[in-house]
């Protein structure tokens, strides 16, 4: 039973430590993105580009 109360603390202490760790990162912006916005539509319109030429091959070979 005691064995069981040690692996509880320690998962607390050891998860504490990762919501620490989360928050700290955070906070210090290494989750900020400011390049991939500024691009998202570039990307956005080769895909729709590429399924349109896809598109117009299948209806050229029929």
């Amino acid at each position: 039973m005691s064995v069981i109360v040690v692996l509880i603390g320690a998962s607390l202490l050891v998860a504490t430590g990762f919501l620490i760790a989360y928050l700290w990162a955070v906070k210090n912006g290494q989750y900020d993105d400011k390049y991939t916005p500024s691009v998202r539509i570039l990307f956005d319109e080769e895909k729709k580009a590429e399924d349109r030429n896809k598109k117009s091959e299948i209806s050229s070979k029929e």
